[in-house]
């Protein structure tokens, strides 16, 4: 860490959201400034989306920064962590929300698309939690990113929940290797939530059928699934380490 940090970083606890411009990414690193948390917003592409993030941030009274890396490049994850350091003295929370999604049937998924889907899903999280290992200040907390999926195992999801199922391995066995430093780490597997990379290519009538599968008989929304992250992230959820936390309304 920056040994010319100021007394206001040294005391301000810091969250690295990836995929954070857009749906849940941006639900969470919303959540988590307005618990307090200076936010470094990180995004791949859309520029303009992660600066409305920040600016919707900063007019809440939040602190709150956009990054740009790819979460599959080692190098720019590295920066992107540098970046944080420098700016706010350091990292204590690490949400890894930054996926990609495709729907095909195994026998007819275009199998670049699949590479492309597991170099994010995958390597994308193996990157980041890498750096999280590395950095995470004492007290700190991990969180990846899976989808209920991997339990309904819903047709046309293979590729999807293989790629999620991965992460879900993933976590105990960080949180084993990170024993003693105060630590957690768990992952969130939301059911279907209205974002747009759910909604993209579903029709009217698919979307109605998913949204009556939980109990609750509706989408979930980013904000619920903001407000699970934010319970681990947090000083009310140090007791739970190495969970998948299925955050879907209580579909099976």
């Amino acid at each position: 860490m920056d040994t010319n940090t100021t007394p206001q970083q040294q005391t301000t606890r810091v969250a690295v959201v990836t995929g954070g411009s857009r749906g849940i990414g941006r639900a969470v690193a919303r959540e988590l400034a307005r618990n307090g948390l200076a936010v470094v917003v990180n995004y791949a592409g859309d520029e303009g989306a992660a600066k409305e993030a920040v600016t919707g941030i900063t007019a809440e009274g939040g602190r709150a920064i956009a990054v740009r890396a790819d979460v599959a490049d080692e190098h720019e994850v590295a920066a992107l962590f540098d970046r944080a350091e420098r700016e706010y003295g350091g990292v204590d929370v690490v949400v890894n929300c930054a996926g990609r999604m495709a729907l095909a049937p195994v026998a007819e998924l275009d199998l670049a698309v699949l590479d492309a889907l597991h170099r994010t899903n995958i390597r994308g999280t193996f990157v980041v939690a890498q750096q999280a290992a590395r950095r995470l200040r004492a007290g700190g907390a991990f969180v990846g990113f899976s989808t209920s999926v991997v339990g309904t195992q819903f047709p046309s999801y293979g590729a999807y929940a293989a790629s999620k199922g991965a992460v879900e391995a993933m976590t105990l066995i960080l949180a084993r290797e990170l024993r003693g430093r105060d630590i957690t780490v768990n992952t969130v597997a939301p059911g279907p939530t209205a974002t747009d990379l759910f909604l993209e290519g579903k029709t009217e009538e698919d979307v109605e059928r998913l949204a009556k599968v939980p109990p609750l008989e509706r989408l979930g929304t980013p904000e619920d699934i903001a407000g699970v992250v934010a319970f681990l992230a947090g000083p009310q959820g140090r007791w739970v380490n190495g969970q998948i936390l299925r955050a879907n309304g209580g579909m099976v």
